[in-house]
């Protein structure tokens, strides 16, 4: 009996002992893990069943773990290219909104001086016909030089329009005057007189100084809008460094080596890791922010005192308001010329009476109705181009800022903020209890979960704002009304530009960067303002930043 009764309770604890044992080769099963990584397109001999010792683990906790040496260098490369792919989706959703805004306003106007100068061409046609016939082309050569400034800005505004104003002069007294034989030299002195008799009457002035403005502030806006693609379109290509890697290798697989396959990274923990992977995109966001508020307020003048399509639009009546005080003052204009230049030789009896045949003008300018006049260009009009772009531009502030928080909102990289407990903290499953780091590379110097140096700032990263620092500059001066010149950088030109067409093969990339800050502030110290930067990053960024400056000057020469 005493046998029976311990085989009995040796049968008991086999039993068992068998059922605890297979309950914990249940728990240490790795297939859920496994599937996963087939998932991905990973060899499945790569992961195994059940887990392993993880002493071979160089990232992920070396505990038991489902993770082979071949499944987290696998796993270390896929953390990159989601890293990458995340970042690139949010850049490149704002970059297709300012290549999209360029492109529309580039097609406006370039549209708007093709209907400018058709509306002229018919209006003249109609209104004097032969005469304009024989003299289109100064007409002509006005509106290419408009276009040659909008597309390369190698245009004097100011020159061209005294250029015109001084030719049209020259072509209208030999017309009013058909009588007189007028040299080459004698029309250069009659020119002469031209700001001294204003012939034409204020409307020279008044449309010098609407063109301008208006033209600055037009292409000044649109290579903006081009400027802030490019500059997206290059920082979006992230390369993450090694103790990046390592950090999103750690985030968002080490977990599943553990067989947390459900458990998502932490917020506050992906918010770290994201700081110090994207630190250099971080210091983008003074100047950004500068540039936005700069290409708000040319916003503001195109609404406004400078928009092109107001002064565009009723160019032809302009100019020929233009001719007809030029009608009007002919005969004061020739007296106080001829006193001025000399009195002109008449011409033969007989070529007299042709001549003034020939040359009558005493035509009168009959404007056309409103609806007859074009009033858009490319299906739309500034105000509503203005309005669409104004909207996204405020939208776009503080991009670079927030973008790490924008990336570990995606559900792909983190869970939200409300699971604070049941989250991957980089060891378990549970709160993750460090503060997150502050934006910029300077604020990484205590990031707990990504090792940065501070003191080497990316040289991409300072290219960029410098081009958005002499762009915002320049959009300061177009506010003003000033003029804005633009420098080709033959060596960073790409086949289409930030200028647009290329007709007239002066079409800009990019443009000249020089180190001085117009906005008096440095990167570092917009991370020192934007709180607590360390003061020994401030003279390697300078150093860097004189450096940078000297080799590029060294390439222009």
């Amino acid at each position: 009996m005493a046998r029976l009764g311990l085989l009995a309770l040796l049968c008991t604890l086999a039993a068992l002992s068998a059922s605890l044992l297979a309950a914990e080769l249940k728990s240490k099963s790795c297939s859920e893990v496994r599937r996963l990584y087939v998932s991905k397109g990973f060899n499945k001999n790569d992961a195994p069943l059940y887990e392993i010792n993880g002493d071979h683990l160089k990232i992920c906790p070396q505990d038991y773990t489902c993770c082979s040496q071949e499944m987290e260098e696998k796993y270390s490369l896929q953390s990159k290219d989601d890293f990458k792919t995340v970042v690139s989706e949010q850049c490149n959703h704002l970059q297709a909104i300012f290549a999209s805004r360029y492109k529309k306003f580039d097609e406006f106007f370039k549209e708007l001086l093709e209907n400018a100068e058709k509306s002229l061409n018919d209006m003249f046609v109609k209104t004097y016909g032969h005469l304009y016939m024989q003299n289109s082309e100064l007409f002509k050569d006005l509106f290419v030089e408009l276009k040659r400034y909008y597309v390369a800005g190698n245009v004097n505004l100011e020159e061209m329009l005294n250029d015109f104003w001084a030719r049209l002069l020259e072509r209208m007294f030999r017309l009013v005057n058909s009588q007189y034989h007028f040299t080459d030299e004698y029309l250069e002195c009659v020119s002469k007189y031209t700001e001294q008799l204003k012939p034409f009457g204020d409307v020279p002035r008044k449309l010098k100084l609407q063109v301008t403005r208006a033209f600055v502030a037009a292409r000044t806006f649109a290579q903006g809008l081009a400027v802030a693609r490019d500059v997206v379109s290059k920082v979006s290509v992230v390369n993450p460094t090694s103790h990046c890697t390592h950090a999103l290798l750690k985030m968002i697989y080490c977990s599943h080596c553990r067989g947390l396959v459900t458990v998502k990274p932490c917020y506050n923990y992906c918010s770290n890791i994201m700081r110090g992977c994207l630190a250099n995109q971080g210091d983008l966001d003074f100047e950004w922010n500068n540039f936005i508020d700069a290409m708000l307020m040319v916003a503001e003048r195109l609404e406004g005192p400078f928009n092109i399509e107001s002064v565009m639009d009723p160019i032809d009546v302009k100019i020929s308001d233009a001719i007809m005080n030029m009608q009007d003052n002919s005969v004061q204009v020739s007296q106080k010329v001829f006193q001025g230049c000399g009195p002109p030789k008449p011409l033969p009896a007989g070529r007299i009476s042709r001549s003034i045949s020939e040359s009558a003008f005493s035509a009168r300018f009959r404007p056309y109705h409103p609806e007859q006049r074009p009033t858009t260009a490319a299906g739309t009009s500034l105000d509503r181009l203005v309005t669409d772009v104004k909207e996204k531009l405020k939208q776009a502030k503080k991009f670079w800022s927030s973008l790490p928080s924008t990336v570990c909102n995606d559900e792909r990289m983190a869970a939200g903020n409300e699971n604070e407990d049941d989250c991957w903290n980089g060891k378990g499953k549970s709160r993750y209890l460090f503060a997150v780091t502050g934006n910029g590379l300077a604020n990484q110097g205590n990031n707990p979960e990504v090792q940065v140096d501070t003191s080497k700032p990316d040289i991409l990263i300072l290219r960029q704002i410098m081009a958005l620092r002499v762009m915002t500059s320049k959009m300061k001066n177009a506010y003003n009304g000033n003029d804005v010149d633009f420098f080709d950088i033959s060596d960073e030109s790409s086949g289409e530009g930030s200028g647009s067409g290329c007709e007239y093969q002066q079409c800009p990339s990019e443009f000249e960067y020089n180190a001085t800050d117009h906005s008096g502030k440095s990167a570092n110290e917009k991370a020192d303002s934007a709180g607590g930067a360390h003061a020994e990053a401030k003279p390697y960024l300078l150093a860097a930043l004189c450096i940078l400056f000297l080799a590029v000057q060294g390439e222009w020469r």
